[in-house]
């Protein structure tokens, strides 16, 4: 990986929510302060292992991508991509509202939509679209990270013209918990976390902000630099 730091756009819930405390105490960090947690006693009464069955997730933080991590253009500054951030949420647009569920998703599970919603098929797609002239090429390396063997063909047009295979139509908002769990484990797993989310009484979610997240260097973890309210 080269060219560090890199960027990405992401919702994330506010700090002070308690869907960020909920996913933040899963993890085991949270990415506004930068600080570990201690992992929830039950999650580690159910799987002694739970740094490792969170390990992907808590390099990221608690979020669902928007304009996916992204080492910057030739030129282009963080101050002048904070900018654009700013520019994007000022736009007015219908702010997204999710039936928020825990459910899995490519083997692994993630707070994720009831049902499609339009308007957060198109909040992405813009940010894609709008935040992609900050975004440095893929390098032969980044490329071949992404298996494109193992993509289909829309995915792999994707990867080459976005820098990631999973947007436009490929996109499927999700706020990760786990990382990927064999079938056996995913059961037990999913339960709990169920049960878990069940205690917020999280009826709907409105997708209502944007966050800037930066990663230092490889071996760091992401953190919130930024965060803008979407106008109405």
């Amino acid at each position: 990986m080269t060219g560090l730091p890199r960027y990405a756009i992401y919702f994330a819930a506010g700090r002070n929510s308690a869907l960020s405390r909920f996913g933040a105490e899963l993890l085991g960090y949270d990415a506004c302060t930068g600080n570990e947690l201690a992992f929830p006693a039950d999650a580690l009464q159910l799987a002694a292992d739970w740094s490792d069955v969170t390990a992907d997730p808590r390099k990221y933080g608690f979020h669902a991508t928007l304009k996916a991590p992204m080492v910057l253009a030739s030129g282009k500054t963080e101050v002048e991509l904070m900018a654009a951030c700013a520019a994007f949420a000022g736009r007015s647009r219908p702010r997204p509202v999710i039936r928020p569920i825990v459910d899995s998703i490519s083997g692994f599970i993630a707070v994720i939509p009831a049902e499609p919603v339009d308007a957060l098929q198109q909040l992405a797609a813009d940010c894609v679209r709008d935040f992609d002239p900050f975004r440095a090429a893929l390098t032969a390396e980044d490329r071949a990270r992404r298996r494109p063997e193992k993509l289909s063909q829309r995915q792999r047009d994707y990867l080459d013209r976005w820098g990631y295979p999973y947007v436009m139509e490929e996109f499927r908002f999700h706020m990760t918990l786990t990382g990927r769990l064999d079938v056996e484990r995913r059961g037990p797993i999913l339960e709990m976390l169920r049960g878990r989310f069940a205690g917020l009484k999280l009826e709907s979610l409105m997708i209502d902000r944007i966050a800037l997240f930066r990663q230092d260097d490889a071996k760091a973890r992401f953190r919130v630099i930024g965060e803008w309210l979407l106008a109405e």
